[in-house]
């Protein structure tokens, strides 16, 4: 075979051994949005003109019965319909049926365990004496038709365009033990904990995109809900001490008046106020003398409501300062056992922190207090209370804590669809949660372990595993051995790298930040947070979303070459990189001469635009003794030992 032939095919198959997995065509496709702007969502990443949601205001009444862990109400609901077209009937999410033995979620959750898996069984909601109050007309809902934890309710006229209407009921459950992880009782020396949410039925949202929005609550999907104002009432035993979402309006009803007097100076103090101590637990002379207390509870435009009540709390709290000068309450109800070194008497000044911070960097905080609460939730998210595990200290106490309040922001104020796409909530949260940890006490919280660094060797191949699902699923169908990284840590992974190695901080944080006030209060889908980080960052970015969210593509780059310019390299030299994998990424290199010089050449992503490979010049007076790419360790390369080159 001739020398030349031979040469060339050496050179086709080392080609071949860079360039078979990568596809600069697919990377770069012209084609990205499904769909061009409208009336509804901008183009440009905004609600549009004639962008409409459906409105939900609640009043409930409900009293918890301690003897039967039972909550019984009464709610009425007011229904806003601005959407364009008349529904003629109504759909409602009823969570609490997903404890009952036949559920889907039973069916399938529980059987395959993990976190979501229901430890006992309820009958799930009883609910009767429907309603309706339509204008003029009033009548007794009849062949509402329940499907697992939905149900359809029927009206006798529709309901057109900017008509309301309300709907009445009566309804009960019992308090599972062990709720998903999202509810539930804990049994403590001095009395039960209870954490109640997904308490009420809720109306499911109706939009521009899908219609009514009615997938089953299976467990590890969470939710997906309309705005409004509630107002709610808890009646329940004098002894018990009640926190819910939003602003206690009656707190003379509700504490003493030493208790009062400690409110009151919590509220206006930077430092924790104890409100009901330890020993006061067993005092029944820290509780009103009657039988009963009714707790009383507003909340404004809003998408849930949370509670919890217990004996056993300890209560204390402190003033939060908001950017506005605005201040409202950070708050946390805790058992005994809670206390212990690094324990939930550190909680509220977590709470003032996390909440301090998010509300300067991003958007301020909308409600009248933040409550954290301990029980038997790991971790679990409302508007304005989380519940923590009473467990919980030290890093482990601030992680939770400043995660679940996080969360206030994703998507409690940014009202993402969860049951779809739990990247745009769980991940969101994880990336602003790194950089509060950073900000709380200098990072004193921060853990360290292979986790703590997006870009560690061990978390990228963990992360771009072949056995790992792709961001772009919903919870339900993710392997539930993979949903910490798929919904949290990859996406966090995924903003890092765009913050740090693609936008800058300043664009970044500009661009985020305007996502967030664009679609406060509001519904955005994936391609409205795209064509918002594009349009006020000043960049074309489908060649990132289609690599980290659409697809499970691989980042590996390497240095294949280093040649001197005519073999003088005091003339300069060359170097040349490859692409070995479908991901593309700008890339940082480092350049060390003989003479002691150095070189840092970042090349843009356009670098991958026609092929596997770049060749670029570098301008060196001496001979290259040393390449590497990514010195930072900024990329989630999947092989950094192809990554440098030195001098034999």
């Amino acid at each position: 075979m001739p020398q030349r032939l031979v040469l060339f095919l050496l050179t086709l198959l080392n080609f071949n051994a860079y360039a078979q997995n990568y596809d600069h065509r697919a990377a770069f496709h012209p084609d990205f949005y499904p769909y061009p702007g409208s009336v509804y969502r901008s183009a440009s990443g905004e609600p549009g003109l004639s962008y409409w949601q459906n409105r939900a205001d609640y009043s409930i009444q409900c009293k918890l019965d301690t003897a039967t862990h039972t909550v019984s109400g009464e709610l009425i609901m007011t229904y806003t319909n601005n959407s364009p077209d008349a529904l003629r009937f109504l759909w409602l999410q009823l969570d609490q049926n997903i404890y009952q033995k036949d559920s889907r979620g039973s069916s399938t959750t529980t059987q395959t365990g993990g976190r979501w898996a229901n430890a006992s069984y309820t009958k799930g909601y009883s609910i009767n004496n429907l309603r309706a109050e339509q204008g003029l007309l009033k009548y007794a809902i009849k062949d509402a038709l329940t499907t697992d934890t939905r149900t359809q309710l029927p009206l006798d006229q529709p309901l057109k365009t900017g008509e309301k209407i309300k709907i009445a009921l009566s309804y009960e459950f019992e308090i599972p033990e062990y709720g998903t992880d999202r509810m539930g009782r804990l049994k403590t020396k001095n009395g039960w904990v209870y954490e109640v949410a997904q308490w009420f039925p809720r109306v499911c949202v109706y939009d521009d995109l899908h219609g009514w929005n009615t997938m089953p609550y299976l467990g590890a999907g969470e939710f997906y809900l309309e705005y409004g104002d509630v107002d709610f009432s808890i009646t329940a035993p004098s002894d018990l001490i009640v926190v819910g979402s939003g602003e206690l309006t009656n707190q003379k009803d509700c504490f003493t008046a030493d208790q009062m007097k400690r409110w009151e100076k919590a509220a206006a103090t930077d430092q924790t106020v104890t409100i009901r101590g330890a020993n006061e637990i067993s005092d029944r002379t820290s509780r009103p003398a009657t039988a009963n207390t009714t707790w009383r509870f507003k909340i404004q435009n809003t998408r849930d409501v949370a509670w919890a009540a217990s004996k056993a709390f300890i209560l204390d709290a402190a003033k939060i300062n908001l950017p506005s000068g605005k201040k409202c309450m950070a708050m946390s109800a805790y058992p005994a056992e809670s206390i212990k070194e690094k324990g939930w008497q550190l909680s509220t000044e977590m709470v003032k922190g996390s909440i301090e911070h998010y509300s300067a960097k991003w958007f301020e905080y909308p409600y009248a207090a933040a409550v954290n609460v301990a029980g038997i939730v790991g971790g679990m998210e409302y508007p304005g209370i989380v519940f923590c595990s009473w467990e919980s200290a030290g890093t482990a106490l601030w992680g939770v804590t400043d995660h679940e309040f996080g969360h206030i922001w994703f998507p409690m104020i940014v009202g993402s669809n969860e049951r779809k796409f739990a990247w745009m909530d769980e991940g969101f949260n994880t990336f602003i949660n790194d950089l509060s940890t950073q900000a709380f006490k200098n990072g004193e919280f921060k853990e360290e372990s292979v986790f703590s660094d997006p870009n560690s060797s061990f978390l990228v191949k963990y992360t771009f595993s072949d056995q790992m699902d792709g961001l772009y699923n919903i919870p339900d169908v993710i392997q539930e051995d993979n949903l910490g990284i798929t919904a949290y840590m990859k996406p966090a992974q995924m903003l890092h790298a765009l913050r740090n190695e693609v936008l800058g901080e300043a664009r970044f944080d500009r661009a985020l930040k305007e996502y967030i006030r664009r679609w406060a209060y509001k519904h955005p889908t994936p391609w409205d947070f795209f064509h918002t980080m594009e349009n006020v960052s000043g960049e074309n970015l489908s060649w990132f979303w289609r690599a980290w969210v659409l697809n499970s593509w691989k980042l590996d780059v390497s240095v294949k070459s280093v040649k001197a310019n005519e073999g003088k390299p005091e003339t300069g030299s060359t170097v040349t990189v490859a692409n070995l994998e479908q991901m593309v990424m700008p890339v940082t290199v480092d350049i060390k001469e003989a003479n002691g010089k150095s070189h840092r050449i970042k090349l843009p992503v356009e670098v991958w635009m026609r092929g596997a490979e770049y060749t670029f010049r570098a301008p060196t007076t001496s001979e290259i003794i040393e390449v590497g790419i990514d010195p930072d360790k900024k990329l989630p390369d999947m092989n950094r030992a192809n990554n440098g080159w030195k001098k034999r």
